[in-house]
């Protein structure tokens, strides 16, 4: 018997063509090259692939690569370990994958005959052991050179909503078979959390935006509401004039915070206003960077927390660039949100959307990990798993893309530091899940 064939798969096939792929496969192994790119096989890349997999029992192996840019020059492109936590669609596992035939007949025969889109996730995730060689094994040409900042927002772009329904559905049908799926969540926040003397507060936390922070500390101030609210700026030791200007708004609804701890991020910054004895009720997030889309911001998202009693609020957004002239997809609106299951699809997701709002009382309880990357997600899973999160539709701020971005423009190993911490958030939230269902 042949120990390996050769095939190829484009990145989103259908059922359809993975079932005929499975089919009549007599060879041990099938390497799959993944995508229409130009692959240069590294020395003895296959026999290393089937020695490692050989030795691990592996269904699925992949490995590290080299990319090549149009101008010729070489650069790696490692990836990252797939553990059960991993189970976001984009997941990188490069364009070479070897598969066990016998494991992809069984994932085959199992998966519904009408996906369209969505059969390599539906495949991958219904492998057993997934094996990752940290060796740099081939190089691939690179297709796609936006940055980091241009890429993230493709799983919201309005063009690809049917895709990420069918997604949707392969992942809740994964949720169900390892025991993670939760029904509707619709716990409420009790209404006895104390006497408040505000209402709401706009938390912003803050670290060298001397350029933008102005902007939006105006904006949180202009909002027009029929109870008393605040503005609590967390000034993360920035040495820009970021502090100076803050120093001298004269407004006694800006409460400045200047932590003595030099060992904050953003969540770190959000537990400092949180345990603020003037943090409000209910806690809106704005980012140093953007502002509001009107005056009535804060008073929507209170009126529709205290009628749903959530525990979360999300809104939408508009991408603009730093004039506030708007910049593509345009409208982030998060629509794969369902009562119903977005809290188990939030799993899938690489984030739940913006800007957010909390009531303080559970907040507090649960706080931010002191990290300056997922850290809102972090708070959103948790959430889910327990209370309803509350949707608001219409556009509340206006998100300014520029160079000074935190996410603009990432390296490949900052990428995967942040997907690894994402990944493994995933992972803690499955894991209780399951425990939540006896499993």
């Amino acid at each position: 018997m042949e120990r390996y064939t050769r095939g190829r798969l484009a990145s989103c096939p259908s059922s359809q063509v993975v079932q005929e792929l499975a089919t009549g496969l007599e060879s041990e192994y099938l390497l799959l090259a993944l995508g229409e790119y130009d692959v240069t096989e590294g020395q003895d890349m296959v026999v290393r692939m089937m020695r490692i997999a050989d030795d691990t029992s592996a269904d699925f192996v992949y490995a590290d690569h080299y990319d090549r840019k149009p101008d010729g020059g070489i650069t790696r492109h490692p990836l990252t370990d797939c553990h059960m936590g991993c189970v976001r669609d984009d997941f990188d596992f490069g364009q070479i994958i070897l598969v066990r035939s016998s494991s992809l007949r069984e994932a085959a025969a199992a998966m519904a005959d009408d996906l369209r889109f969505a059969a390599f996730y539906d495949l991958r995730l219904r492998m057993r052991k997934i094996v990752h060689i940290n060796e740099f094994l081939y190089t691939s040409s690179v297709r796609d050179l936006r940055s980091s900042g241009e890429r993230q927002f493709d799983y919201v772009n309005p063009r690809n909503r049917e895709v990420q329904i069918e997604m949707e559905r392969v992942f809740t049908a994964h949720l169900l078979r390892i025991g993670a799926w939760l029904p509707e969540r619709t716990a409420r926040v009790s209404e006895n959390g104390g006497i408040w003397q505000y209402e709401a507060s706009v938390v912003i936390p803050v670290r060298n935006r001397v350029r933008t922070v102005g902007d939006a500390v105006r904006s949180a101030l202009s909002q027009k509401a029929d109870f008393p609210f605040n503005v609590i700026v967390v000034d993360n030791h920035s040495d820009d004039g970021t502090a100076e200007l803050l120093r001298s708004v004269e407004d006694p609804r800006l409460v400045l915070i200047e932590p003595g701890r030099e060992d904050l991020g953003i969540g770190g910054c959000w537990n400092e206003a949180l345990r603020h004895p003037s943090c409000g009720r209910y806690a809106i997030q704005l980012d140093s960077d953007d502002i509001y889309s009107s005056d009535d911001v804060v008073g929507k998202v209170v009126k529709v927390m205290r009628e749903e009693g959530s525990a979360m609020l999300v809104g939408s957004y508009l991408m603009t660039d730093f004039n506030l002239r708007p910049l593509p997809p345009g409208i982030i609106d998060h629509r794969e949100w369902t009562a119903a299951n977005g809290h188990n699809n939030a799993l899938r997701i690489n984030g739940l959307g913006a800007p957010r709002a909390f009531d303080v009382s559970v907040l507090r309880e649960i706080g931010f990990p002191n990290v300056s990357y997922g850290e809102d997600y972090a708070v959103g899973l948790r959430i889910s798993r327990e209370y309803r999160i509350s949707r608001i539709w219409d556009v509340l701020y206006c998100c300014r893309r520029w160079e000074g971005n935190s996410d603009a423009a990432l390296s490949i190993e900052k990428q995967n530091l942040n997907n690894i911490y994402k990944d493994n958030l995933r992972l803690w939230e499955l894991e209780a899940r399951m425990a939540m269902n006896g499993r």
